[in-house]
């Protein structure tokens, strides 16, 4: 199980960063989804946003790639999720653990 960093900046834990570290061009896999990074930060309550992120489809083993980052302070992050496109804030991906491909 992955721990919670002291830095939310892109620190690397057994191989795995968090997605909102990642930069337009990185791809990986899916490894876990947390939602516990700002509990009031979101709009919605943790379980909410865990259920919303499972249904848009991180889930364990997906692939992704990162298309687009927004002009302003890089959100939202566009990301190609499979088969799909998805528009996601940084902050959300603050709880999807993902595993880079190397480059």
């Amino acid at each position: 199980m992955l721990t919670q960093p002291e830095d939310a900046t892109r620190v690397a834990l057994d191989g795995c960063v968090r997605l909102s570290t990642v930069r337009a061009g990185d791809s990986g896999e899916i490894v876990e989804l947390r939602a516990e990074s700002h509990p009031d930060g979101h709009g919605v309550d943790v379980h909410e946003l865990e259920r919303r992120l499972l249904e848009f489809g991180f889930v364990e083993g997906a692939r992704f790639e990162v298309l687009h980052e927004g002009a302003i302070w890089r959100d939202p992050l566009a990301i190609r999720l499979d088969d799909m496109r998805v528009a996601l804030r940084r902050r959300d991906a603050e709880d999807v653990w993902v595993r880079l491909d190397a480059k």
